[in-house]
C-alpha cells in the first residue's frame, strides 16, 4: 500500500479515536442539558465534556463549587475546591485499543513508521485543541498534562501495535534484524524472548478475566445493597441513566480493584481504609450504588481467591511449555527458568501499572486516597504467578522421550507380496529350462535365454549370433567396398 494512503488512514484512525471518546461524553450530556436542566448554560457543556474526557486519560481535574451553591447547601467553604484524579478507564482503554489496532494495520500495510508518526501527530494536535478550548471557571485542568497524557495513551499503544504487526509480517528493517539476531542464538534459547512476551500477555488477560468474574460475583451476591442505594438516591429516569452511565465508564477501574482484591493486598476507599480478603476496614462510603458490592465483613473462605492468580500462572506455564522445542536428551532447565522468572517479573510490573492506573482521588478529605498500592500488588502478583508457572513450566515433561523416539515392536508390512522360496535345481541351472510359450507375468520367455543355457537337444531354429571373426570380416568388406585404399 502507498505510504501516503497509509498516513491518511492512520490520521483518520486518530480522528475517530479522539472524536469517539468525546462523543460518548458529549451526546448524553447534551440530552441531560436539554431534558434534565430547566435553564441550561450551554457555555458549560463543552468544558464539562472535555473535563470528563481528560479525566478518562489520567489528567487531574479541578472542580470549583460556586458560592451560591455552597450557601444553598451549607457545605463548608474549605471543600469548595475538589480535585478529581481517579480515571474512568473506559476512555483510556478505548483510545489505547484503537491506537494499537491502527499501528498494527499500518505495519501490515508495510509502512509501520509512517502510520505511527501520522496517527500520533494528528491525535496530539486534537488533544492540544481540546486542552486549549476546554478550561472554564468551574472546571479546569493544567495545560501540559492535558496535551501530554492523552497523546501518550495513543503514541505508546500505537508503537506497540506497529511492532507486533511488523514482527508478524516482517518489515525488512530493524524488526527483521532483531529477529535474525534472536535466531542466531542456540535453539533452546532463541524462543525465550517471544515466550516471555507471550506469557505476560496471557497472564494479563487471565488476571483481567479473573477481576471481571469477581466483580460480577460481588454484584450478584450483594445485589440487595446495590438496589437499596439506587432507591436511596431518589433519582428520576434521567438521573438514574446518568448514574448508570457514570458507573459503566468506571467499570474497568472496578475490575482492576477486583484484581488487587483477589491477589491479596486489596485496595483503599479513603484514608485509613483497607478492603482485602483477610480483613475489611471502611468508614462511610459515598452513596454510589456500585460500591454496595464491597463486602462489609470478610470470611476465611475469601483467602482461597489467592489461588486464582496461581491458576492463571499455571495455565500460562502449560501453554508456554507446549510451545517449547523438544530436545534429543533431557530438557535444559536454564531456558525454562528464565522464561518463568521473566514472566513473573513482567507480571509484577503489570500489577504496578494496574495500581497506578486505578488509584486517585474521588472527592475532598478522606476520599482523596483510593485504589491499590503499587508495591504490594506488584510483589503479590509476581510471586503468585511464579508459583503457578513453576508447576507446569519447570516440572519434567511427561512422555517426552517416548514421543521423540517411538519404538516399533512389529516389522512393518510392505505393499507387495514376497517371493515364494523355491529349492535350487542344479541340472536346471546348468541346462536352462525347456523352451515354453511365454506366459505374461511368469518368468522370462525362452527366446530371451542365451543359447549356451538352452537344452542341447532342443531344435534351435532361432537366429544365431555371428562370431567375432565373422563380424571383423564383414566390417573389413564394408570398408573395402567404400574405399579400396583402406584394405592396403
Amino acid at each position: 500500500m502507498h505510504r501516503l494512503l497509509v498516513a491518511l488512514l492512520a490520521a483518520l484512525d486518530a480522528v475517530l479515536a479522539a472524536a469517539g471518546g468525546i462523543a460518548v461524553v458529549l451526546a448524553p450530556l447534551t440530552l441531560l442539558w436539554v431534558f434534565g436542566i430547566g435553564d441550561p448554560q450551554w457555555g458549560a457543556l463543552w468544558p464539562t465534556s472535555a473535563a470528563i474526557w481528560h479525566l478518562g486519560h489520567f489528567v487531574p481535574v479541578t472542580v470549583t463549587l460556586p458560592d451560591t451553591y455552597l450557601a444553598a447547601t451549607g457545605i463548608d467553604p474549605s471543600f469548595a475546591t475538589i480535585g478529581l484524579s481517579l480515571a474512568p478507564l473506559a476512555f483510556a482503554a478505548f483510545t489505547a485499543l484503537f491506537a494499537a489496532r491502527s499501528g498494527s494495520r499500518a505495519a501490515e500495510a508495510g509502512a509501520a513508521v509512517t502510520g505511527w508518526v501520522s496517527g500520533s501527530i494528528v491525535f496530539a494536535a486534537l488533544a492540544a485543541l481540546v486542552a486549549f478550548t476546554a478550561n472554564a471557571p468551574l472546571v479546569s485542568s493544567e495545560l501540559w498534562p492535558s496535551i501530554l497524557l492523552p497523546s501518550l495513551l495513543f503514541v505508546v499503544p500505537s508503537l506497540v501495535g506497529a511492532f507486533v504487526g511488523s514482527w508478524r509480517v516482517g518489515d525488512d528493517g530493524p524488526v527483521d534484524a532483531l529477529r535474525a539476531q534472536i535466531q542466531r542464538m542456540p535453539r533452546t534459547w532463541s524462543g525465550v524472548p517471544e515466550l516471555a512476551l507471550r506469557g505476560v500477555a496471557l497472564t494479563t488477560l487471565g488476571l483481567v478475566a479473573v477481576g471481571g468474574v469477581v466483580v460480577v460475583a460481588g454484584l450478584v451476591a450483594r445485589s440487595t445493597q446495590v438496589i437499596g442505594l439506587y432507591q436511596a438516591s431518589n433519582a428520576d429516569g434521567i438521573g438514574a441513566t446518568v448514574i448508570a452511565l457514570g458507573q459503566l465508564v468506571y467499570l474497568p477501574t472496578l475490575v482492576l480493584w477486583a484484581v488487587a482484591f483477589t491477589a491479596g493486598p486489596g485496595f483503599a476507599l479513603g484514608t485509613d481504609t483497607a478492603i482485602t480478603p483477610a480483613a475489611t476496614q471502611v468508614g462511610a462510603l459515598p452513596g454510589i450504588p456500585v460500591l454496595g458490592a464491597i463486602p462489609d465483613t470478610t470470611s476465611s473462605w475469601l483467602l482461597l481467591l489467592v489461588l486464582l492468580p496461581v491458576a492463571v500462572g499455571a495455565l500460562t506455564g502449560g501453554i508456554l511449555r507446549s510451545r517449547m522445542p523438544r530436545t534429543d536428551g533431557p530438557e535444559p532447565v536454564g531456558p525454562r527458568l528464565v522464561v518463568a522468572l521473566s514472566v513473573a517479573v513482567l507480571t509484577g510490573g503489570v500489577g504496578a501499572l494496574i495500581a497506578v492506573a486505578s488509584a486517585g482521588s474521588i472527592g475532598p478529605g478522606r476520599l482523596a486516597e483510593t485504589g491499590p498500592q503499587p508495591g504490594p500488588l506488584a510483589l503479590a502478583l509476581g510471586v503468585e504467578t511464579l508459583v503457578g508457572l513453576s508447576i507446569l513450566l519447570l516440572s519434567p515433561r511427561a512422555g517426552a522421550y517416548d514421543d521423540d523416539f517411538p519404538v516399533h515392536d512389529e516389522v512393518p508390512a510392505f505393499s507387495f507380496p514376497t517371493r515364494a522360496h523355491e529349492p535350487f535345481d542344479r541340472d536346471q541351472h546348468m541346462t536352462g529350462p525347456a523352451p515354453t510359450a511365454p506366459v505374461p507375468g511368469r518368468g522370462i520367455a525362452s527366446e530371451a535365454w542365451p543359447s549356451t543355457y538352452r537344452d542341447p537337444d532342443a531344435d534351435d531354429t532361432g537366429p544365431v549370433s555371428p562370431t567375432d571373426d565373422e563380424v571383423r570380416e564383414r566390417i573389413r568388406a564394408a570398408w573395402a567396398d567404400d574405399d579400396p585404399e583402406r584394405t592396403r
